[in-house]
């Protein structure tokens, strides 16, 4: 492999990732990883354009934003790219009704959406939600549609949280999969759609974003 020098001709831009990247959430707030508020202070001070990129669907864009501020970060909402406001836009495109299987965190997010006799289903990562009523609330609105839509922000298996592992939106996905024998459409990553999205936000190509290394620090060292 290349020296990272190397790598970085023609790089304009660096995608990063939040959650378990810049800091592990939890009760509190979470907690900054170490020298993540420095890295992102660092990259942002360089003549790289820097997107944040997350799966979050526990919480709006604004509170995620609000609660990393908080924990020194200097970042604005207009530089998260976040599923749910992805699904908003595609869910308005193409004349969708949601059954929301949402957390009540990211709720706001779809308050200009019409929820009104469903025609599709959208599953985030709902916590205490994703009780036994409200799977088989989906499972239902699914299995009466003539084409059965579910739409998932992520489907990641789990994260880290500041007591431990915690399930994510993944495995329920796939349970509902499995139930109507459908395939979900995914928004968040890893969706190509999705990280095209956040270069179109920033102006760049594929080719001209960094590949991030194992060694956050190998990678500042270079800027």
């Amino acid at each position: 492999m290349a020296p990272w020098g190397e790598r970085l001709a023609g790089v304009r831009g660096v995608l990063l990732d939040i959650s378990g990247v810049l800091y592990d959430s939890g009760a509190g707030g979470g907690t900054a990883i170490a020298g993540s508020v420095e890295a992102v202070a660092r990259l942002k001070g360089s003549r790289l354009k820097v997107r944040f990129c997350t799966n979050e669907s526990q919480k709006s864009r604004a509170e995620l934003v609000g609660q990393l501020r908080r924990l020194g970060f200097d970042i604005s909402e207009g530089e998260v790219t976040a599923p749910a406001p992805a699904a908003c836009q595609i869910l308005k495109e193409r004349g969708l009704r949601p059954y929301l299987l949402i957390h009540d965190g990211v709720r706001s997010e779809f308050d200009q959406i019409d929820t009104s006799n469903p025609n599709c289903v959208v599953i985030a990562d709902a916590g205490e939600s994703f009780s036994y009523q409200n799977m088989n609330n989906a499972f239902q609105v699914l299995m009466e549609l003539e084409n059965p839509v579910l739409i998932s922000l992520g489907k990641g298996r789990y994260y880290k949280e500041t007591s431990g592992l915690m399930l994510d939106v993944g495995p329920y996905m796939k349970a509902l999969e499995y139930a109507c024998g459908i395939k979900a459409e995914v928004v968040g990553k890893p969706s190509p759609e999705f990280f095209k999205s956040a270069l179109q936000a920033i102006g760049v190509e594929a080719h001209q974003v960094a590949e991030m290394p194992t060694a956050f620090s190998e990678f500042l060292l270079l800027l």
